[in-house]
């Protein structure tokens, strides 16, 4: 079923047209005598019955609004022209709004690829583009926009963990281009029967599940906690080769093993602990 562009006439002529003929008929039949008053009268009301049949191919289009045609039951065309038109009065006539329109779907509950149960919802931008596909192929195409795209949230959800664990893993919190990009392209498969297009798809919330919602938070915090530890080991170490590197280049202090170990040992201390660290002066000789 694909949208088949149909002509349709300009409703503002036919209406003035029809008004013309049904006053005539009203005036055809109060007029005339005898015999011939009777068939004057007979041929007038047919024909002001006909022109009252035939207001009823009126009807309105809307701006970004679609008129679907048919005829018992056959698919005739899809008029896009605005204002006042006028079509067979025979033809049945089904709106279809053609505007940009959104929703927001509510906060699912699933796992994701980990297994860890999370709430995730999502903002649909979508737009109808073939009201015969959106009339004929599904049976109400709002509802089915509605239903697919939390089935593909949920699905899209299933794929993907909601923290990156692995360099170069795509995940749910860390890229949200990427996961946006993937949900459009899982709609627009989707909704292609129905004559949908999706103009865009991004996910609004984001939520571990409550229930282990405390624990996932412990966990970034340890996951954080370690990062920053390792960068201040690493850089603390390079401090102290650095330190080292000096004070034998310049020759100002020579250590044996045991020394250097100590020192090494203090420096690394020192510049690694997260607390301030007491001195002690030695007066004596180093040895």
């Amino acid at each position: 079923m694909r949208e088949n562009p149909t002509k349709s006439l300009p409703g503002i002529p036919v209406l003035l047209l029809l008004l013309v003929a049904i006053i005539g008929c009203v005036v055809a039949f109060l007029d005339g005598t005898g015999d011939q008053q009777r068939i004057q009268a007979i041929a007038a009301a047919l024909a002001g019955a006909i022109a009252v049949f035939c207001l009823f191919g009126l009807y309105m289009v809307e701006p970004n609004q679609a008129a679907v045609l048919s005829l018992f039951g056959k698919y005739v065309g899809t008029v896009k022209a605005n204002g006042l038109r006028w079509n067979n009065p025979f033809y049945s006539k089904k709106k279809v709004s053609l505007r940009i329109r959104n929703f927001e779907s509510g906060k699912l509950k699933v796992n994701e690829l980990d297994g860890s149960p999370i709430e995730i919802a999502a903002v649909i931008v979508w737009q109808v583009v073939d009201s015969a596909e959106a009339v004929y192929n599904v049976d109400e195409y709002e509802s089915f926009v509605h239903i697919q795209s939390e089935s593909a949230l949920r699905g899209m959800a299933t794929s993907y963990p909601y923290d990156q664990h692995e360099e170069g893993q795509l995940a749910l919190r860390s890229h949200a281009l990427e996961i946006s990009q993937h949900l459009k392209e899982e709609l627009a498969e989707r909704l292609a029967d129905a004559g949908v297009a999706v103009l865009d798809a991004r996910i609004s919330h984001l939520a571990y599940a409550p229930e282990i919602a405390h624990a996932m938070l412990q966990r970034q915090q340890a996951n954080a906690i370690i990062a920053a530890r390792t960068r201040i080991v690493a850089g603390a170490v390079g401090m102290v080769e650095m330190a080292l590197a000096e004070l034998q280049k310049s020759g100002t202090l020579q250590l044996d093993e045991e020394r250097r170990a100590q020192m090494v040992s203090n420096l690394l201390v020192v510049l690694c602990s997260d607390r301030a660290t007491q001195p002690v002066v030695n007066t004596g000789s180093l040895y």
